[in-house]
C-alpha cells in the first residue's frame, strides 16, 4: 500500500526541478496570479487541466466537479466563476468534458448510485432533452460520446446565463465561452464549436442551442437520404436505335 510519504517525496523533486528550470519560478508565482483562462472540468483524475493544455501553475484557474456541471444553485461553482471573471478578469471560460466519463455513464444506467444520483439528475435532464437524437446512436459507446458533447454544450449555455457573465458582457468586458471535449484515448481536445462572446451572444442561448441541434438533425437526415438514393439500383440505359 502506498503512503502519503511518496507524495511529499514527489513534491520535493518537483519543486527542485521547477527551480532548476527557472530560479524565479516560485518567487514570481507567489507575487501574482494572472491567468487568462478559467477551466470548468470533470473531477476525473485522468483529466489534469494544466497538463492537457501545456500550461504552468498560475496560468489557468480551475474548477472541477463530477461531469463538469454548471448549476445555478451551486454556490461553489458560481463563486469560482465570479472570482475568475470579476477579480482575475479571465478572458476565456472553458467547459471541458471528456469521453469515458463515469458520471455520464452512471446518469443513464438504470440503477441507484446513492447521493450522487441527485447531482447526476442534471445529466439525465440533458439526456431527456436530446433523447430523440441520442436514440439514433448505433451503440452505447456512441450514445455516451454524444451525451458527453450535449452535456458540455448545455453547460456552456448555463455559464452564459449566469449573472456574472451577463453583467460582464453588459459592461463591455471581453469574456469568451468555449465548449471542449477531451479524449482520454488519444489525449486530444475537440472543439465543439459553440463559443459565445459579448458580440455574438444570442438573445436566448437555450433557443440557439436548440436550433443548432435541429440543424444537425436536418443535416444528418439529408445525408441519410442521399446515401439511400445513391444505393438504389440504376435503371439500365436504353439501347440506341440502329435502324438503317
Amino acid at each position: 500500500m502506498k503512503t502519503t510519504k511518496e507524495l511529499f517525496d514527489n513534491n520535493r523533486h518537483w519543486a527542485k526541478r521547477m527551480t532548476q528550470i527557472n530560479r524565479r519560478f516560485f518567487k514570481d508565482l507567489a507575487g501574482q496570479q494572472t491567468p487568462k483562462y478559467l477551466w470548468i472540468g470533470c473531477a476525473d483524475s485522468r483529466v489534469p487541466a494544466n497538463e492537457i493544455v501545456g500550461l504552468l501553475p498560475g496560468e489557468i484557474f480551475v474548477h472541477r466537479n463530477v461531469a463538469n456541471l454548471v448549476i445555478h444553485t451551486d454556490i461553489n461553482c458560481l463563486s469560482v466563476l465570479q472570482y475568475a471573471v470579476e477579480i482575475l478578469e479571465v478572458e476565456h471560460v472553458i467547459v471541458c468534458g471528456h469521453y469515458g466519463c463515469g458520471g455520464i455513464e452512471a446518469a443513464v444506467e438504470d440503477q441507484r448510485h446513492g447521493l450522487i444520483d441527485n447531482w447526476l439528475r442534471h445529466v439525465r435532464d440533458v439526456y431527456q432533452r436530446h433523447h430523440h437524437q441520442l436514440k439514433r446512436a448505433k451503440d452505447k459507446p456512441s450514445l455516451l460520446r454524444r451525451l458527453c458533447e450535449f452535456n458540455v454544450k448545455e453547460q456552456v449555455v448555463n455559464v452564459a446565463n449566469t449573472t456574472t457573465v451577463q453583467d460582464a458582457w453588459r459592461r463591455g468586458q471581453s469574456v469568451c465561452l468555449h465548449g471542449w471535449v477531451y479524449d482520454i484515448h488519444d489525449g486530444l481536445l475537440k472543439d465543439l464549436k459553440v463559443s459565445i462572446n459579448k458580440d455574438n451572444r444570442p438573445a436566448n442561448p437555450y433557443k440557439a442551442l436548440e436550433m443548432t441541434v435541429t440543424r444537425a438533425q436536418g443535416l444528418a437526415f439529408k445525408g441519410k437520404k442521399q446515401r439511400q438514393v445513391s444505393r438504389r439500383p440504376q435503371a439500365p440505359a436504353a439501347k440506341r436505335s440502329v435502324d438503317g
